[in-house]
């Protein structure tokens, strides 16, 4: 079934009784040439992505609960490419150039919404590093814009620009940043996988490897043992346990970010908007909320929920840059868990296990990543050589020395 305006009216006229399941719910096969574990968006557009790009076949989605039901529908829908480093900026503006033409390319309504992303700036040292960084983003063909204060009253005038601690002395724009329905995300490329004859299994939770010799074949399931000929990992903040499953400890440590919605409001933000003085952002959803995020909770924890500690300093942050917020109610907040990298960047490579593949090391940058993830993580799956853009996501690069410190603030997850 393809989707379009003339079949949404047909549909309307005709009693609704022609729409079709977006994917099948498939039984596992015994063995497969390519097995993705975790049914997120990483992992599915991994999945589309070896089928479509690369021509691969005989592929399936391993997921332990449902399609959107972890990280890719637990965030606050954020995509840009306004990175500093290197070994970051190239990857995030392939990314955000692959969202730009995903709805045409899936045939799916993600709700890709370029609003423009404001970072603020309250010092002039923090106007010298607006300026490097939007130098940075430019020279790797992305978009910036330095503005003083009249260019963000015109944009935002109800901010508290006299803040005697934290006054507003401009801010960094990127307009072809935005948001994106992350949950249509997820239906999206599992609908293009699913055509292009990936098998997605649900509720089939790993529970095991299967290692001989040095090398992968496969994976215990609740459904089973599941062989593959190559085997992907993409599964967020449960990464280092399942990797442990096959005997790797990873730099990496779990942690809980909230995320929040208010009460529908009338049209409010015009775009992203985020806080230089504290770790705060804010977007208005289509349906009013706005929908808005802070610092990781400080402990490590699987739980999918946050504590009150961390909600009262978002709360605090937000209605010291938007006064109005005090007058909104919070309708509900929900965690999902990062999987939080020693120097703030990801990991997508190969791992000492013959057959054995990593996608991983996300910290806050899962979401915008997704498509330019899957395209990558596909790419080395299929060739057994990095992206272009993603050479510098190695396992081994704090063992080398090689670290990817795009905060420069040192080997602290709490610091990210």
């Amino acid at each position: 079934m393809t989707y379009s305006g003339f079949r949404v009216i047909r549909e309307a006229l005709t009693g609704h009784k022609g729409w079709r399941p977006v994917w099948r719910d498939s039984k596992p096969k015994p063995s497969y040439d390519f097995v993705i574990i975790g049914g997120g968006g990483h992992g599915l557009a991994t999945a589309y992505y070896l089928a479509r790009e690369f021509g691969e076949a005989n592929i399936a989605v391993v997921e332990k609960g449902w399609i959107g039901g972890g990280n890719v529908g637990r965030n606050t829908t954020i995509i840009r490419s306004n990175y500093l480093l290197d070994g970051n900026e190239p990857f995030y503006e392939f990314s955000l150039k692959l969202w730009e033409s995903l709805e045409q390319e899936l045939n799916y309504n993600a709700m890709v919404s370029q609003r423009g992303i404001l970072n603020l700036v309250h010092s002039d040292a923090q106007r010298d590093a607006a300026r490097r960084r939007g130098n940075a983003m430019i020279l790797n063909g992305s978009d910036a814009e330095l503005l003083d204060v009249d260019g963000v009253r015109k944009l935002y005038p109800f901010l508290n620009f006299d803040n005697a601690r934290f006054p507003i002395k401009g801010g960094l724009l990127h307009r072809r940043g935005g948001t994106v329905r992350h949950d249509a995300v997820a239906w999206g490329y599992a609908r293009g996988a699913d055509r292009r004859g990936v098998d997605i299994i649900q509720n089939c939770e790993v529970t095991g490897f299967r290692i001989e010799n040095g090398r992968c074949l496969g994976v215990e399931t609740t459904k089973g043992f599941i062989g593959a000929t190559k085997l992907g990992v993409s599964v967020a903040g449960s990464s280092s346990r399942v990797m442990a499953m096959a005997g790797m400890r990873l730099p990496i440590e779990s942690h809980v970010l909230q995320a929040f919605a208010s009460e529908g409001l009338k049209p409010t933000l015009p775009g992203v908007i985020t806080y230089g003085a504290g770790h705060f952002y804010c977007s208005q959803s289509n349906k009013g909320g706005l929908v808005f995020g802070g610092d990781i909770d400080g402990y490590n924890s699987y739980a999918q929920r946050g504590n009150l500690p961390a909600v009262e300093d978002v709360a605090e942050s937000g209605i010291s840059l938007i006064p109005a917020l005090g007058r909104v109610r919070l309708l509900r907040s929900w965690g999902g868990i990062m999987d939080m990298s020693m120097d703030g960047s990801p990991f997508i490579d190969k791992t000492p296990i013959d057959g054995l593949y990593f996608n991983g090391g996300w910290c806050y940058g899962g979401f915008k990543a997704t498509p330019a993830a899957g395209f990558a993580f596909a790419h080395l799956m299929s060739t057994d050589r990095p992206h272009k853009t993603a050479t510098a996501y190695r396992l081994d690069r704090f063992r080398t020395g090689q670290i990817i410190d795009e905060k420069g603030q040192g080997a602290q997850p709490n610091l990210h």
